[in-house]
């Protein structure tokens, strides 16, 4: 696969129509889960001509439900591949991957919230709205996006009723305050029962920051005496317990054994959040992501 980092200045016969446009991302779905190369180069190969076809979409000023539903796509092409690229993230090449995919899909998201509004004018609505303005807001939990001018409280209010009381909005919206408060339990919880398959993917990759989070307030708050047993931080937490046990000692936690249980104790100097985070599993729920 050859790939180019550079979109050139496109003369008037290059520009593909919408239903060219809609076949070339049939075809970019079609090679997604190709085996024939690393993800890593298929994504780089999806990722260059994703960019072309919004290219085209863009001079075009095409902006109705086929539009959309190509833009519903590249993102939903940058999700998958932020979990994925998230798993596999071993040197700075993919770390660098990582970043940039993180950086297209929110500009794919703001372009889409464009032509949400725009097509709101015709009293039209794409029944995936909710759905992606939620990813908006999940992003802000890694807090590896740029600042936002306004507040995210402001940006809600400029939301239509409807979206911001929808079930992925509502979610999306306690999950981040769960994160930013530090309810751990409820933020796993409501993960594993009310997460569509996009949003898990989105969040999979912030989950051992959140694991650490939950292990740094542990850490400070606990009393020395009481140790905490990762058989049921592993259950709070939704992780296999040798992988916390891996994260405890990523994170300079001491681990100590009573026959079959293993545990921390509070009080730790030692402790320190770990940059970057080993890569997240997920949280062991068995999903299939489906088109």
């Amino acid at each position: 696969m050859r790939t180019s980092r550079s979109l050139a200045v496109k003369k008037a016969s290059d520009i593909r129509p919408l239903p060219v446009l809609r076949e070339t991302m049939d075809y970019l779905w079609h090679l997604l889960n190709s085996s024939e190369y690393p993800f890593e180069i298929v994504h780089d190969f999806i990722f260059d001509r994703t960019r072309s076809v919004r290219q085209d979409l863009s001079i075009q000023n095409l902006v109705n439900d086929q539009a959309i539903g190509i833009y519903e796509d590249v993102i939903k092409f940058h999700i998958l591949s932020h979990q994925r690229l998230a798993r596999s993230c071993q040197d700075s090449d993919a770390s660098s991957l990582c970043y940039l995919n993180t950086e297209q899909m929110m500009k794919c998201l703001l372009s889409l919230f464009d032509m949400y509004h725009t097509i709101h004018k015709i009293n039209s609505q794409s029944n995936k709205e909710a759905e992606y303005y939620s990813f908006f807001v999940l992003l802000h939990m890694g807090c590896k996006i740029p600042k936002m001018a306004n507040s995210l409280s402001f940006w809600y209010s400029q939301l239509p009723a409807s979206i911001v009381r929808s079930k992925e909005m509502i979610f999306a919206r306690t999950i981040l305050r769960c994160y930013h408060l530090g309810n751990f339990k409820r933020f796993f919880c409501m993960i594993a029962d009310e997460a569509t398959e996009l949003q898990l993917c989105l969040v999979e990759p912030f989950l051992n920051e959140v694991r650490a989070r939950a292990l740094m307030y542990l850490n400070h708050s606990g009393y020395k005496l009481q140790h905490h047993p990762l058989t049921h931080l592993s259950d709070i937490l939704m992780i296999e317990e040798l992988e916390l046990e891996d994260l405890c000692r990523i994170c300079g936690l001491e681990i100590s054994r009573s026959g079959d249980t293993k545990a921390f104790a509070p009080k730790q100097t030692t402790f320190s959040l770990p940059t970057p985070l080993s890569k997240s599993s997920g949280i062991y729920i068995s999903r299939e992501i489906k088109r």
